[in-house]
C-alpha cells in the first residue's frame, strides 16, 4: 500500500464520564488535572469531564444517552425548551473540542468508558480511521499482559453519534468488566498504561517516527441480539446462559447456548458461527441489547508518518 503522511497531531484530548456511572474514566482525568498533565511532547493535552452533572448523581446519564447525541444532525439542531441536558452539553463539547467535521477540532479524542462485559481493553472505532489503527496496533504490541481488541462498528459517516467523532481523529477506549459506580484498580492502571504508550506513540510520530504498514486484526459489527421477550409485556424471558456469559470475542458456533429461560429452556444460536461482544453489558438492557455479534477480519495498513512539509505551530500547543 502507498505511503500515507498526515499533518501533526497536535491538540489531544482525553475524555472521561461520558457516562456518568464509568468510574475509571472519571477518575483518570480527575487525576491527570491534578497531575497537570497538559502537554506531550510536541501536542497540548486535554481532558475533559464529559458529563459532570450525571457524574455527581453517578447515573449514566441525565436525560439521554450522551454518547449518542453527537450526528451532524442533532449538534445543528437548534436548542430549545424541550432540549434535554445532554443535547445541551454536547453542543457546549462541540463547541470545545470540534466544532465535528471541521478544521477546528482537536487533532485526537480519546474517550475512555467502561463496561460491565467482560471485554478486558478495547479500541472502539466508527469508521476507516489509519491513525486510529496505528495507535492501537501499537498498544497491542506493547501491552504483553491482557490482550487489546479492535472494534469496527461501521456506521455512516453521517450517522456517527459519539463523543470521539468529533475530533479529527477519534476512538472509544473501552475496558472491562466494571460494574457501574464502582472503580477497580487493575482497571484503572490498565487505562493508565494505555494512556501511557498512546502519548508514547504520538510523541513518536510527532518527532518524524515512519510507523510500517501490515496487517491488523479487528472485530466488524455485523448484527445485533436483543433478549427473548414475552410478546404481550415485552419483558424479557430469559437471561445470559452461563456458557456465553464472560466469553466475549469467543466464537459462538451455531447451536451453542446464548440464554437460558426463566423456566429453566436452553436457547441456542441460530445464525452463522461469529464473535460475541459487549455480552450482558448492563446499560444495554434498555436498548434491547443482550449482545453484539461480529465476524474477524484482517485489515491491510499503510505505513505512515508526518508530514514533516508542515510545520508544528508551537504557539497553538
Amino acid at each position: 500500500m502507498e505511503h500515507l503522511s498526515f499533518p501533526p497531531l497536535t491538540r489531544f484530548a482525553v475524555c472521561g464520564g461520558t457516562h456518568g456511572n464509568e468510574m475509571t474514566g472519571v477518575h483518570v482525568v480527575r487525576q491527570m488535572k491534578k497531575n497537570k498533565v497538559d502537554k506531550v511532547g510536541h501536542a497540548s493535552v486535554m481532558t475533559v469531564l464529559s458529563n459532570p452533572e450525571a457524574v455527581k448523581e453517578c447515573r449514566r446519564y441525565i436525560e439521554k444517552d450522551l454518547n449518542r447525541c453527537f450526528t451532524y444532525a442533532m449538534l445543528s439542531a437548534p436548542l430549545g425548551p424541550s432540549s434535554t441536558h445532554e443535547m445541551k452539553r454536547a453542543k457546549e463539547l462541540n463547541a470545545l473540542l470540534g466544532p465535528k467535521g471541521s478544521p477546528e477540532a482537536v487533532d485526537l479524542l480519546c474517550d475512555l468508558h467502561n463496561t460491565t462485559s467482560n471485554m478486558g481493553p478495547c479500541f472502539i472505532l466508527s469508521n476507516q480511521d489509519w491513525i486510529v489503527m496505528h495507535i492501537c496496533k501499537y498498544v497491542q504490541s506493547k501491552a504483553l499482559n491482557w490482550p487489546v481488541a479492535l472494534i469496527k462498528m461501521g456506521e455512516d459517516e453521517s450517522q456517527t453519534y459519539s463523543l470521539d467523532t468529533v475530533g479529527k481523529h477519534g476512538f472509544s477506549l473501552e475496558v472491562g468488566p466494571q460494574p457501574t459506580g464502582v472503580v477497580r484498580a487493575d482497571i484503572y492502571n490498565m487505562v493508565k498504561e494505555i494512556l501511557e504508550l498512546i502519548f508514547e506513540w504520538l510523541q513518536k510520530f510527532n518527532s518524524g517516527c515512519i510507523f510500517e504498514g501490515g496487517q491488523l486484526e479487528a472485530f466488524k459489527w455485523t448484527k445485533t441480539i436483543d433478549y427473548p421477550r414475552d410478546p404481550s409485556t415485552n419483558e424479557i424471558t430469559a437471561a445470559i446462559h452461563p456458557q456465553l456469559q464472560d466469553n466475549d470475542f469467543k466464537l459462538l458456533q451455531p447451536g451453542d447456548p446464548i440464554f437460558l429461560t426463566f423456566t429453566g429452556e436452553t436457547v441456542t444460536h441460530q445464525g452463522e458461527a461469529a464473535y460475541p461482544f459487549f455480552v450482558n453489558e448492563c446499560a444495554y438492557y434498555e436498548k434491547k441489547i443482550a449482545f453484539h455479534l461480529a465476524e474477524k477480519i484482517s485489515i491491510s495498513i499503510p505505513s505512515i508518518s508526518m508530514d514533516k512539509s508542515i510545520r508544528i505551530n508551537k504557539k497553538n500547543i
